[in-house]
């Protein structure tokens, strides 16, 4: 089989196949190649040494940075290029990096030191494809599986664990049995891993297409990184609404909605805050009154302890907090209300939340889904006629109602607040001649009240 190289990884090889060197794109690329997907990075690797690669590409911009591991990137048209020598990896002393790096000019003991066989793949237009471990044919089974020896592979980079469970969700592949057991055994080398590789792999993995059933599958793994969800495991709803217990219901619910980051993360933690505020009433149903406030608290630990950015926080909590704002979709009459606090943009949001909610309770609760693509609708609606939403769309300002008599003042910002709030409810038009006189009449009840 050809695979398609782009320019500048073609000539690459070609520079180094015609100074007597071995060459081949490795990794991913050729994984995703032979999936008929469009790779986003090229890795090159070759039987030449650093200073060998320096010797023919000294006409091309170089890089060291990876210089002791073998790695030299060149600029080639334009684009960067990391070219890595053939190497075996010494022991490894923390579960991620090795000790020490020996160069070498067989590429079979190159691709031995790789994690999953669908990576242990080399190509290059001369020689085809090199593949001595079987990642073919796993790609053709959709099976990920350790190059060799899964506990050898997972005690030298414990983040190949997660590794193995995203290519799993994305690539909707299962996992090999002796290599899903070794991570079973050895989830606990993760406790070993820096947050901000865990976060960057869980966040790739909830958003691919297997994540439910590797999430259900491998929960202990989730549970070791991400405890304050272990409550959730197998804890029963008890209450008609629900037919899944509340990890089951997590799981359906992360599925139920678009692949986003923020939409996925918000659906893993909306509930996590159930376990701590499950109530029974006399009739032994279950309840959980304010569970979207605990739920967000304990999702506030977990964003920060994963060290992700403020935004993303924000807007997961912002998610979390509301999923439960039913009125939203229920009381029509109020959408403008909603649309002046949150914005279409988090309104929409925050009805996919609602909807992937209800598609994972009990079906007859399923009626609700009419109503929210009706709130969805009116949503974006209403925001088409351009409605007035915020203070800088009424048609008066401060300075328009201090030149007509009003104050400077915290009752300047009353007064303003509460023209908004009638506009927005219909009670009188966004028209300056009309809200002055309004104004007027606000401030004098203020007065009076005072």
């Amino acid at each position: 089989m050809k695979i398609k190289l782009p320019t500048n990884v073609q000539k690459a090889i070609s520079l180094l196949e015609a100074a007597g060197f071995e060459a081949y794109a490795v990794g991913g690329c050729v994984r995703d190649s032979l999936l008929g997907k469009t790779p986003d990075d090229w890795d090159i690797t070759t039987s030449a040494t650093p200073e060998q690669m320096k010797s023919v590409f000294s006409g091309f911009h170089c890089i060291e940075t990876g210089i002791q591991h073998g790695t030299l990137t060149v600029v080639i048209d334009s684009s960067a290029l990391e070219i890595t020598t053939f190497r075996l990896d010494g022991e490894y002393e923390d579960n991620r990096h090795p000790k020490t790096v020996e160069f070498t000019c067989d590429l079979t003991a190159d691709l031995a030191r790789r994690d999953f066989t669908v990576n242990a793949m080399a190509y290059s237009p001369s020689s085809g494809i090199s593949d001595p471990f079987g990642g073919k044919e796993d790609l053709k089974n959709n099976v990920v599986c350790c190059v060799g020896d899964a506990d050898r592979r997972f005690n030298e980079d414990a983040l190949r664990i997660l590794r193995g469970l995203r290519f799993a969700s994305v690539l909707d592949f299962t996992i090999d049995p002796e290599t899903a057991d070794s991570i079973h055994k050895n989830k606990d080398l993760l406790k070993n891993i820096s947050v901000e590789r865990i976060s960057k792999e869980l966040l790739r993995l909830i958003c691919g297409a297997g994540a439910h059933r590797v999430l259900s599958d491998f929960s202990d793994v989730l549970f070791t990184v991400l405890p304050q969800l272990q409550p959730m495991y197998k804890n029963s709803h008890d209450n008609p609404h629900h037919c899944y217990d509340i990890y089951e219901h997590t799981l359906f619910s992360l599925e139920s909605i678009s692949p986003d980051p923020v939409l996925r993360f918000a659906m893993l933690l909306h509930d996590s805050g159930k376990p701590a505020s499950k109530t029974f009433d006399e009739k032994g149903r279950a309840h959980f009154y304010g569970h979207q406030k605990v739920s967000a608290e304990i999702a506030a630990d977990i964003l920060a302890q994963l060290k992700l950015p403020n935004k993303f926080r924000d807007e997961v909590l912002f998610l979390i907090d509301n999923h439960d704002r039913w009125e939203l979709y229920e009381k029509s009459e109020r959408m403008k209300k909603y649309l002046a606090r949150f914005g279409l943009e988090r309104t929409i949001k925050l009805l996919q939340v609602m909807r992937a909610d209800v598609l994972s309770q009990s079906p007859e609760y399923h009626f609700r889904l009419e109503s929210i693509a009706a709130a969805e609708q009116l949503a974006k609606e209403l925001a088409a006629l351009e409605p007035c939403l915020t203070l800088k769309s009424l048609a008066v300002n401060g300075r328009t109602l201090i030149n007509h008599g009003i104050p400077e003042g915290k009752d300047l910002g009353a007064v303003l607040s509460a023209l908004l709030e009638e506009v927005i409810d219909e009670k009188i038009p966004n028209d300056s001649n009309a809200l002055i006189v309004r104004a007027k009449e606000i401030f004098e009840q203020t007065k009076k009240q005072s």
